[in-house]
C-alpha cells in the first residue's frame, strides 16, 4: 500500500487564520494535527495539537505545571480567551522542524518512519509539479495503523 491509497483529504489553515478558528478546526473531528499552508497553498508545516495547547495555556502555567492543580476550573474554562488576537503563526514553535511530508509511491513502513522520526501524528502526501509542490492529503497515524497493519 502507497501514500496515495492511503491519504484523505485534510483541511489546511494558512499562518494568517485566526487562532480560535484553527482550534474549531481540530476539534470538529478530532484531529491530531493541522496542516498549515503558505500563500500560494504549498504546505510547509504541521501543527500539532498539543502545540496548539501551548498557545492557550498561560507561559506561567507551563513552566509550572504544578500551578494548574491550585487554578480553578472557570480559569481552566477560558483557556480559549488566551488564544484571542493569535493567529497560526503565533502558534507555531520559534524553532519549526522540517515538514513532515511523504511522496505519493511511499510504502507504509516509510510513512511510518517519517512519523516516527519527526514524532508527528499526520503526514503530508505531497507531490512534486511544475508549479511547485500539490498537496494531495494527509494520513494519519491512526489511519495508518488501522488501514495497513494485519488486525491482531
Amino acid at each position: 500500500m502507497h501514500a496515495e491509497e492511503l491519504a484523505r483529504p485534510y483541511p489546511t489553515v494558512g499562518l494568517d487564520t485566526d487562532a480560535a478558528e484553527a482550534v474549531r478546526s481540530l476539534t470538529e473531528r478530532e484531529r491530531p494535527a493541522l496542516i498549515v499552508v503558505d500563500e500560494l497553498d504549498h504546505p510547509v508545516a504541521v501543527l500539532p495539537a498539543s502545540q496548539v495547547l501551548r498557545g492557550a495555556i498561560p507561559r506561567y502555567v507551563q513552566d509550572d505545571p504544578a500551578l494548574a492543580r491550585v487554578i480553578d476550573e472557570s480559569f481552566a474554562d477560558q483557556m480559549t480567551a488566551w488564544l484571542a488576537g493569535k493567529t497560526v503563526a503565533d502558534l507555531m514553535p520559534t524553532k519549526r522542524t522540517p515538514l513532515p511530508v511523504v511522496a505519493p509511491d511511499d510504502t507504509v513502513l516509510e510513512i511510518a518512519a517519517v512519523m516516527a522520526a519527526n514524532r508527528c501524528p499526520l503526514v503530508a502526501v505531497v507531490e512534486d509539479g511544475p508549479d511547485g509542490p500539490r498537496f494531495l492529503g494527509a494520513v494519519s497515524a491512526g489511519e495508518l495503523v488501522a488501514r495497513a497493519l494485519p488486525r491482531v
